[in-house]
């Protein structure tokens, strides 16, 4: 299907006070009353494994992160409802936290059932209550609802459900979050930034960029969804009937992307911590046609390089390509001076999508992608055969020039591919 969308020749560029709000993450504006309706990713389950409380933050705010021996999470902001200290430093019980700094102690749902030195002050305790979020576990990560209620039910997408062989990547960006999903509609980057320029460091470096990543775009489209934006690309010796055509792969909004090929099944995550620090994450499940299921007691998450001893970008990795893009734009990039054309059809259509989101909050409304009805598992359209590349050849690549070249279990999932790819050659 071709996507019945306008290409302007040019496109306005934003107003000083339309880039500061749609940059806003913290609570009380317009984006940041948005991105309050939502699920987010705050903590790997191994960290409270290993030790029961965490500070987190989140959309600019500083929260207190823990889980009770039962199993059961809680999170309240870090500052004590009494004196301000921080609950981050608190004392885990098989009912709730308590404060280091006095014993208060709060449940899960932010009820104050313990105040040690006011036994006598009959109504005192249930008058004080921490503003508490909900918490899941899903797909070996801690997610977090800090919203107003009634909250959302937990999205379960297929890359945190379905079988396969997991592992985690992540960094954390000194950028906006924003910048990072316009690169979401952004499909020319690919064969320029990952194409051409990665061609250009492999001669310096000796290795060889891979094929697929520099092939011409003929054809971009972009079709809004009930979760975003599905994003389309015909590649120089492909068709519409192509994958990268026919299903494409989407922004999944606000703070997401789906991605993969040749039976990598990726979500990108790009988590708003603040107004100018993204973490983003990349959660990898390794699935292909003749997976023979390896079990993982344990999903190892990894920290991507962003830059090398000397303070430059690492670049010689598709992603590290990707974030050097990202940052060297600046904290918060200036829109008020930028030049869009036809190929940023798919950033207008974004912003316009955050414009629209912001007056759905205002208005009472859910923000688009909410959900309400219980649910196993939400299946994202997503290509099987990216760039036309044929899927284990895709694979290896992805292994190879992307961060899982840095991933502890690379070894495994390698053999993961190659073992499909032989069973399915043999007819077995």
């Amino acid at each position: 299907m071709s996507p019945a969308i306008a290409l302007p020749t040019v496109i306005d560029m934003l107003t000083a006070e339309q880039n500061d709000e749609l940059t806003q993450v913290e609570p009380g504006t317009r984006m940041g009353e948005v991105l309050r309706r939502y699920w987010y990713p705050v903590a790997f389950a191994r960290e409270l494994a290993e030790f029961p409380v965490k500070r987190v933050e989140l959309l600019g705010e500083f929260f207190a992160l823990w889980r009770q021996p039962s199993g059961r999470y809680g999170i309240v902001p870090e500052p004590c409802p009494h004196r301000k200290a921080s609950m981050a430093y608190g004392v885990v019980e098989s009912d709730g936290l308590r404060c280091p700094y006095h014993g208060w102690k709060f449940d899960p749902e932010g009820a104050c059932i313990d105040q040690p030195a006011e036994k006598d002050n009959t109504n005192f305790q249930e008058r004080v209550r921490a503003s508490a979020g909900k918490v899941e576990e899903l797909g070996g990560l801690i997610w977090a609802y800090v919203g107003p209620d009634p909250a959302p039910l937990l999205p379960r997408f297929d890359t945190y459900v379905m079988d396969g062989y997991r592992d985690i990547g992540w960094a954390d960006l000194p950028c906006n979050y924003v910048q990072i999903m316009e690169n979401a509609v952004d499909p020319h980057h690919v064969e320029w930034l990952h194409g051409r320029y990665f061609e250009f460091m492999g001669r310096h470096e000796g290795i060889t960029a891979p094929a697929s990543f520099g092939k011409e775009h003929i054809k971009i489209g972009f079709t809004p969804f009930e979760w975003g934006i599905i994003k389309r690309r015909v590649l120089k010796g492909a068709t519409e009937e192509n994958d990268d055509w026919k299903v494409g792969h989407p922004l999944v909004f606000p703070y997401n992307m789906r991605v993969g090929g040749g039976g990598v099944h990726q979500m990108q995550i790009r988590v708003p911590i603040n107004r100018t620090t993204t973490r983003f994450m990349l959660y990898t499940v390794h699935s292909p046609d003749g997976y023979e299921h390896v079990d993982q007691p344990q999903i190892p998450d990894y920290r991507i390089p962003v830059v090398d001893q000397n303070g430059r970008h690492v670049t010689n990795y598709v992603e590290g390509q990707d974030i050097m893009a990202w940052v060297t734009q600046g904290a918060i990039t200036d829109r008020t001076t930028e030049h869009l054309g036809r190929s940023d059809i798919g950033v207008a259509m974004l912003r316009k999508m955050f414009r629209d989101q912001m007056d759905a909050v205002a208005r009472g409304e859910d923000p688009l992608g909410t959900i309400r009805q219980e649910h196993e598992r939400i299946d994202l359209p997503c290509e099987k055969d990216k760039f036309n590349a044929g899927g284990a050849q895709f694979a290896l690549d992805f292994c190879d020039m992307g961060s899982t070249r840095f991933s502890p279990v690379l070894d495994t999932i390698k053999k993961i591919h190659i073992s499909a790819a032989e069973k399915i050659a043999s007819g077995r």
